[in-house]
């Protein structure tokens, strides 16, 4: 048998041109197979179906027709953040420029560990990620898988720099992700400050560093998981400089809003902070993963200073090679960069400013969808591009079921959140193609769906 092909090198686009055409002709027909936005069934069927499809999964002898069959299988049974009623996580559909040029990072096959294995894509990452870092008032970003990671790092830098006491204090609709990484690094419980309104209390913040001693790390968010909502950041930072607290802002979500000229002042404040998480997977319609940490002072970075000969030895150094092991506590790294240059570079700052008002604007209508609904009760209007809803007069109990039904019957997808001290339906508008009419379908589902 011969040896398999290569995707790089010379030959390298022509053994993939007619795989291309093979996974394209999968997709098309696995979404035709699942006929909406996730398959019917629930977990055993969806199950069932990719074992059969799959078989055995290291036969003696390989299949010739595994890619298709595979990918097939896989679309079939995917939940597609792209169709209208998949709407419950900050899951986007990724531009299709950007999974472009997705594919030509995994064929180039670089890793950002070492600058010899990486020449270009180390000074494409050095130019994008400071270009984004200005974004935020900040001097140099990071790449990294997404919000955890960011969120991660921040504390990281945050201890290296101010010792092992640090406490992190953060609203009590914060990210799990942040009392998940104090907790990674040996820091001391979080302190959890009050947010009635379901952002951080100011006052009540201000108490809890008055109450405790330092040094404090203060976690604000732009964009909570559940609502969608910003922490009021400039009386935050106020805060903070009065206190002598570092300042970590979670913009995993709302960091979109950077990009645009109408919703980019709900951010005013982010500049203050120490650190910034963005992620560009959601709000950035980049396909998974596309974070960053942004970090104001440079040498904070120190803190991942690392040494290993092979990689960054001195004299190399010394030379003129850029050391990349202080990037990331990462050591094998693909050039996610690269997707999200070609989506800056071909959109602007302004084309996607567009999406991220087309997303807002979308939340909007729904929200007064349901408002004049008299059979749904609204929430609140919505801060960003999330919007929670339940049916009017429904128990808890109720809202749950319909919920899962919709997802088993591979009707419509939609999140769930606590709040108040209820249960709430989550759409989370991220699919700037989705209309009025989708937003209306989607609402008859649910209505559709709920017991009288």
């Amino acid at each position: 048998m011969s040896t398999p092909p290569l995707a790089s090198g010379p030959q390298g686009p022509h053994a993939l041109r007619p795989l291309l055409d093979t996974v394209l002709d999968a997709l098309a027909d696995g979404t035709r197979a699942r006929g909406g936005p996730l398959p019917a069934g629930g977990p055993d069927a969806v199950s069932a179906r990719l074992r059969d499809a799959v078989g055995d999964v290291l036969p003696e002898d390989g299949r010739p027709d595994a890619l298709y069959t595979l990918v097939r299988a896989l679309t079939e049974g995917a939940a597609d953040p792209a169709d209208p009623l998949c709407a419950a996580h900050l899951h986007c559909p990724p531009l299709a420029v950007a999974t472009a040029a997705d594919l030509a990072a995994s064929v180039l096959n670089q890793s950002l560990d070492s600058w010899d294995q990486a020449p270009a894509a180390s000074a494409l990452e050095a130019l994008v990620t400071r270009a984004l870092a200005r974004q935020t008032g900040a001097a140099d970003a990071l790449v990294t898988t997404g919000g955890t990671e960011s969120n991660q790092l921040a504390l990281l830098l945050a201890r290296e720099k101010h010792g092992a006491g640090l406490r992190l204090v953060h609203g009590a609709g914060a990210h799990h992700s942040l009392p998940r990484a104090a907790w990674t690094l040996g820091l001391p419980d979080p302190v959890v400050v009050p947010a009635p309104a379901g952002t951080l209390d100011p006052a009540a913040l201000d108490a809890a560093l008055t109450a405790l001693p330092g040094p404090h790390l203060v976690a604000a968010t732009a964009g909570t998981t559940d609502a969608g909502l910003i922490d009021p950041l400039p009386e935050i930072a106020a805060r903070c400089a009065a206190h002598g607290a570092r300042l970590h802002v979670d913009a995993a979500y709302g960091g979109g809003l950077l990009f645009s000229d109408r919703r980019r002042t709900a951010l005013t404040g982010i500049e203050a902070a120490d650190t910034v998480t963005l992620d560009l997977h959601k709000l950035g319609w980049q396909p998974i993963a596309a974070g960053l940490l942004t970090v104001r002072d440079p040498r904070d970075l120190a803190a991942l200073t690392q040494r290993a000969d092979y990689l960054n030895a001195d004299d190399d150094t010394d030379a003129g090679l850029p050391d990349l092991l202080g990037r990331s506590p990462r050591t094998s790294r693909r050039p996610d960069i690269l997707k999200i240059a070609v989506t800056l570079r071909t959109l602007g700052r302004s084309g996607l400013g567009r999406l991220v008002d087309q997303v807002c604007d979308q939340a909007r209508t729904l929200a007064t969808l349901i408002d004049e609904h008299p059979g749904f009760e609204l929430h609140a209007r919505p801060a960003i591009s999330t919007v929670l809803f339940r049916p009017a007069h429904a128990d808890d109990d109720t809202v749950a079921t319909v919920r899962r039904t919709l997802l088993t019957g591979g009707h419509a997808v939609l999140g769930r959140a606590h709040l108040e001290g209820r249960l709430w339906l989550k759409a989370t508008l991220l699919n700037p193609h989705t209309r009025p009419d989708d937003l209306a379908a989607l609402l008859n589902l649910v209505e559709g769906h709920t017991p009288r």
